[in-house]
């Protein structure tokens, strides 16, 4: 699941979106809010690639085998295709009336927060006491989907973590192990000087930095190092116990300069390049398959480009490929590090049927339903049963070893301001990478655009 960053509710760029969508054209099936007392109606987003319906495949079986099972009772599937921020803008104008609020939404779990501050969804801790299915969750993926009060306002169906994916055959001709697993920062970045002495034309390192690639280069970029620091006390960028931000301290300097280190010493991709928006797409479909690069820091979901009709066939991904967690600055403990992020069902604080709603998500849920989800949706089991299921096992490369990067992830402050902040973040990657400030600069002006995004409510460390 590829990170996006999304807009903030009070943006006058997303007040102006909400009007423009208000009279056009997002491509959904119907609308929600109307059904009667025996028909759900489950909003969710489908791809803008036309190619790819997993999702209403899916769901589809599932409504088939719900209405069979609930007679008298229907399901009214309604897909909204549209880029993530806007179906996210589409699906909080719906959830605005009781005419138009589904029973059931598909929800980013970033978003929560935002959401439950608009009055937009519902608390589900009491369905939760009473369905026995919830203690087979993982402990980091309830956590997700639970609010700054402490309830929990969403089921997750997956999630993604991070690591290092790295090209066998370039470390064989640079004398490198193919059981590599660097124990610390420095241990990454040998191993990329290593590749640009001894395999000249090819690009060591990819590591997402800038505005353009957004959550790809905060999240999956600066995050993966800011809390492999050890600087996370309450929290490497917000301190839940304080109820404030974290301004750049050590561990951000540090996290800042391994990017520097990177772009710096030519160990990355040409600049320009990684500052394409695009340039994910390029490392799954051009640089990784082609052989011109040896290291990227990435998402599980990688393999999905590969396998299974994805946008480039790669049948020699298992033999050329292979992966290391990222590990944390000096080896402390844990040792390793990731960063996720996930979806999960909600329930509008309008629904009509929200006793209908939670029905389906339990349908959504059972054992056998949720193993098939994570398989067709290349996601990462958030499950124990799940993550222990053969099929679940088999079906995308390096599925095994994502899977036991759960319990190191982390997952970033779900709180409405954190767009903006991200967007600092990147800021200061980007001015890192060019070379127009240094480390100290960079930092210092991401303390000074923190303190006024968050009204001053930052702690130092």
């Amino acid at each position: 699941m590829r990170p996006t960053a999304p807009l903030t509710p009070t943006t006058p760029r997303l007040a102006a979106l909400v009007l423009v969508l208000a009279g056009a054209s997002l491509t959904g099936c119907g609308s929600g809010g109307d059904s009667d007392a025996d028909t759900v109606e489950v909003v969710y987003n489908r791809s803008t690639d036309n190619k790819i319906r997993f999702k209403d495949q899916f769901l589809e079986s599932v409504k088939a085998r719900f209405e069979e099972e609930h007679p008298g009772k229907k399901v009214k599937l309604i897909p909204i295709q549209a880029p993530d921020n806007d179906y996210a803008t589409k699906a909080q104008q719906m959830m605005r009336s009781g005419r138009t609020a589904p029973d059931l939404l598909y929800e980013d779990t970033f978003r929560i927060n935002s959401d439950i501050k608009a009055g937009y969804l519902t608390p589900l801790d009491d369905r939760l006491a009473r369905w026995g299915d919830w203690a087979r969750f993982v402990s980091t993926a309830k956590d997700a989907a639970k609010a700054e009060d402490g309830k929990t306002y969403g089921i997750p169906d997956g999630t993604d973590t991070r690591g290092l994916w790295f090209n066998k055959k370039l470390f064989a001709r640079a004398g490198l192990p193919a059981a590599w697993q660097p124990r610390n920062w420095d241990e990454v970045l040998q191993a990329a000087r290593t590749v640009k002495a001894k395999v000249p034309g090819v690009i060591p390192l990819n590591l997402y930095t800038g505005k353009a690639p957004g959550e790809a280069a905060v999240m999956q970029g600066f995050e993966m190092l800011l809390y492999g620091t050890g600087a996370a006390g309450g929290g490497p960028l917000y301190d839940p116990a304080a109820e404030k931000w974290v301004a750049g301290g050590q561990g951000f300097r540090d996290a800042l300069q391994f990017v520097r280190t990177v772009y710096a010493d030519g160990l990355g991709p040409e600049v320009s390049d990684a500052l394409d928006p695009n340039v994910g797409t390029r490392v799954a479909t051009e640089w990784f398959p082609e052989g011109r690069l040896a290291i990227s820091l990435d998402g599980s979901w990688m393999g999905q480009n590969w396998v299974n009709g994805g946008p480039k066939a790669w049948p020699a991904w298992e033999a050329d490929l292979a992966q290391a967690a990222m590990p944390t600055q000096h080896g402390q403990a844990p040792g390793k590090v990731s960063m996720s992020g996930g979806w999960a069902w909600s329930i509008p604080a309008k629904a009509q049927n929200p006793d209908l709603g939670w029905e389906f998500v339990k349908a959504l849920q059972t054992p056998a339903n949720a193993s098939r989800w994570c398989v067709v949706g290349t996601q990462i089991a958030v499950r124990k049963d799940v993550a222990a299921d053969p099929a679940y096992l088999r079906s995308m490369p390096g599925i095994r070893f994502f899977t036991g990067l759960v319990p190191y992830t982390h997952y970033r402050p779900a709180l409405p301001v954190y767009p903006q902040v991200s967007t600092a973040i990147g800021e200061a990657m980007e001015k890192v990478t060019t070379g127009d400030a240094g480390v100290a600069e960079a930092a210092k002006a991401y303390d000074e655009q923190l303190g006024t995004i968050v009204d001053g409510a930052v702690v130092q460390r």
